[in-house]
């Protein structure tokens, strides 16, 4: 697979239609440090809610705040003594699974805003290791100079969700150079075949290319991305422009179409099969 996705894709839940609409509008009043300071406050609010700490989710919350999570809808006054309650009872129970939070996209005006996040939940059950996941999606105002939640939403994430966060995953690694991504999620029986030079690759290959690479990427953008599942079978499309030094220090700057196919085996997606074309 060609480096470097990093943009969001197309989703396929209603909520994540909501979200791309709300996109334009707001993206233009957002800077980096107002996207910090609001993903700051979801992470305060997260251990707000894990601590049941009544007080400070009071301010969280607006007056007029729901729970729009289907199945789960809930005003502000049972959706805190619902969170204070699950604190307590969590406290005198054996310790749960950590939740982690990441992919955050942030949208925002100077009095209103969005945030979505993946949320990932792993467990050990019978010896071996379970994830699942979901996907946030929050609504605030800023109401008398502070930010408050208006509105809430959660759903579990299917299988074209969870693949496409997992591309996010592969860039991530890419980027870092961490191996042992690759080494978890290539199928055993992974093939590659080059963008640059049209070559047949297998596991140990990629692994041992991985590990003597040189040289940086500095910038990957992805767009025109489509997913399609049928059974343990997801297929992912789509573009990526990427940009970096290669490992003699001359800088490159491409485009490259890529399919990848994901399998899902031992209870999880694994890369079974990528190949890229340069885009002139």
């Amino acid at each position: 697979m060609p480096p470097g996705k990093v943009v969001p894709m197309k989703f396929i839940t209603i909520i994540s239609c909501l979200m791309l609409l709300m996109v334009s509008p707001l993206a233009a009043d957002c800077s980096v440090a107002d996207k910090k300071a609001l993903e700051d406050f979801d992470r305060a609010w997260g251990d707000a809610s894990r601590k049941g700490e009544r007080a400070m989710l009071e301010q969280i919350y607006a007056s007029d705040y729901m729970n729009l999570t289907p199945g789960d809808t809930q005003n502000r006054a049972g959706t805190i003594d619902g969170t204070v309650s699950d604190a307590e009872k969590a406290r005198l129970s054996p310790p749960q699974p950590p939740v982690t939070h990441d992919y955050y996209i942030i949208q925002c005006t100077p009095n209103s805003a969005s945030i979505t996040h993946r949320n990932t939940i792993t467990s050990t059950e019978d010896g071996k290791s379970h994830t699942s996941y979901s996907r946030s999606v929050h609504f605030l105002e800023k109401r008398s100079g502070k930010w408050q939640v208006v509105s809430n939403a959660s759903h579990p994430l299917g299988a074209a969700g969870e693949v496409m966060y997992l591309e996010h995953e592969w860039n991530d690694a890419d980027m870092k150079g961490d191996v042992a991504w690759f080494e978890k999620n290539f199928a055993s029986d992974v093939t590659n075949i080059s963008s640059r030079t049209g070559k047949l690759t297998y596991k140990s290959e990629e692994l041992a290319d991985f590990k003597a690479r040189k040289g940086a990427m500095s910038s990957a953008v992805l767009h025109d991305l489509d997913v399609r599942t049928e059974g343990d079978t997801t297929i992912v499309t789509g573009i990526n422009h990427v940009q970096g030094r290669d490992g003699e220090g001359k800088a490159y700057d491409r485009r490259v179409a890529f399919t990848d196919v994901w399998v899902k085996r031992d209870g999880r997606w694994q890369v079974l099969a990528s190949q890229g074309t340069d885009m002139k």
